[in-house]
């Protein structure tokens, strides 16, 4: 079958694709600080000096710095296999 998108259709779904990750990304950065951090930090956790649970703000924040980190990783990857 020879199908032919429409460079908008390939945006679009690039764009929802991209946010799609992105909210995954920030879900799981909730419940892997939830889920870890007052187990690994308790101390500090009942002292205030680390927050139980992260806003969505801060999740972003996170997600954003984890997918720069996994970019230049994969650019260096493409880089050594050339």
């Amino acid at each position: 079958m020879n199908r032919t998108f429409s460079l908008p259709a390939v945006i679009a779904i690039a764009a929802v694709t991209i946010v799609a990750g992105f909210a995954v990304l920030m879900v799981l950065a909730k419940f892997l600080w939830a889920w870890i951090i007052p187990d690994l930090f308790p101390g500090a956790v009942s002292a205030g000096l680390v927050v139980v649970s992260i806003s969505w703000m801060t999740a972003f924040k996170l997600a954003v710095c984890v997918s720069i980190i996994v970019g230049m990783v994969g650019v260096k990857k493409c880089r050594q296999a050339a």
